[in-house]
């Protein structure tokens, strides 16, 4: 079975965000929109990951998000 985004279990949340890109792509991303990523936020709580991955998608499409990403093992 495929692991999709919203399988992630909480170690591994805990993991990416105390790296260091993963400090370091939150903090960009509050700086960039910080409505957008608490938007992003409550969808996700509420269960509605592709709402939360539409609204986030903007917010990771600047190079330096895409860096951090791929430091994260993103794309």
């Amino acid at each position: 079975m495929e692991k999709k985004s919203q399988d992630f279990s909480m170690e591994e949340v805990m993991r990416i965000a105390k790296s260091p890109a993963g400090q370091q792509l939150m903090a960009l991303l509050q700086q960039k929109d910080s409505t957008a990523l608490a938007e992003a936020t409550a969808q996700a709580k509420s269960g509605n990951y592709s709402q939360a991955g539409q609204t986030l998608s903007a917010l990771l499409s600047s190079p330096e998000a895409q860096k951090l990403m791929k430091e994260l093992g993103g794309k």
